[in-house]
């Protein structure tokens, strides 16, 4: 498989001309020599940065697939460490791809719907759920049978991770789950206008603690980096079945 047919196929997986309104440039954000090459190895990070590329490198990797790319929407000069990741990655002939919201929001890869079947809410209750610029980018879902917050922490984490925040505030059991992963705190008002029980996302806010309080609503920030992981890693999984391609994950957590 070539660079070109693989970028092909990840964009027809995860169709990025669907979330025009997404201010990172979803797809290949940096070719190699030749796109019409063969490729053989491809590494998997949350974000593109200096330390995910040099692994990558030291992998041995043709390409790198993140979440968080290197453009947001306007101009970056090469300069600084910009200038330093690029040119190592020209140095060792390493390409990148880039899915920000489209990795979120798809239902068979996706941060957000990995994460509802993680804590095991029913497969037929999964909807659509949360906008972000107009484009559906969460989901939710129900439980067949109510669960404690404690269980559904329990599901969410591997042992070795604990969220950033959880406030208790609202039904000891929960049935109703709405998810948003990575920034999207205050998005937490979608979940407490369609009454559901609990609300996960990535990270917490000041100002929607006494918002989640007066609302009892609970509430989970499981960690940007930790929830979006979750994209990645499925992803990772997929190309590993579909093609004959080597796949490394690189973990560069942040704790936040």
């Amino acid at each position: 498989m070539t660079l070109n047919d693989f970028a092909k196929y990840l964009d027809e997986i995860l169709v990025p001309e669907k979330f025009n309104s997404d201010i990172s440039l979803n797809g290949l954000q940096v070719q190699n020599s030749d796109i019409f090459a063969p490729i053989h190895k491809v590494a998997f990070a949350v974000d593109a940065c200096y330390e995910t590329v040099n692994r990558a490198v030291e992998q041995n990797a043709d390409v790198l697939i993140v979440h968080h790319g290197f453009f947001w929407g306007k101009p970056i000069s090469l300069t600084g460490s910009h200038y330093k990741t690029i040119n190592l990655m020209m140095q060792n002939n390493l390409a990148l791809y880039a899915s920000h919201i489209p990795l979120d929001a798809n239902k068979d890869v996706g941060n957000n719907y990995g994460l509802a079947r993680r804590i095991g809410l029913e497969e037929s209750s999964l909807e659509e759920f949360g906008q972000w610029r107009g484009m559906n980018i969460g989901v939710k879902g129900s439980f067949e049978q109510p669960i404690s917050l404690e269980v559904i922490q329990s599901r969410l984490f591997n042992e070795n991770e604990k969220p950033l925040s959880v406030l208790p505030f609202g039904k000891n059991l929960i049935k109703t789950v709405g998810i948003i992963s990575g920034g999207a705190a205050e998005e937490v008002s979608d979940a407490i206008e369609e009454n559901l029980d609990l609300y996960i996302t990535g990270e917490v806010s000041h100002q929607i603690y006494h918002e989640c309080l007066e609302n009892k609503i609970n509430f989970i920030a499981g960690g940007h980096y930790n929830t979006e992981t979750v994209g990645v890693s499925l992803l990772k999984k997929l190309v590993e079945e579909e093609t004959n391609l080597e796949t490394v994950f690189i973990d560069v957590p942040t704790g936040l």
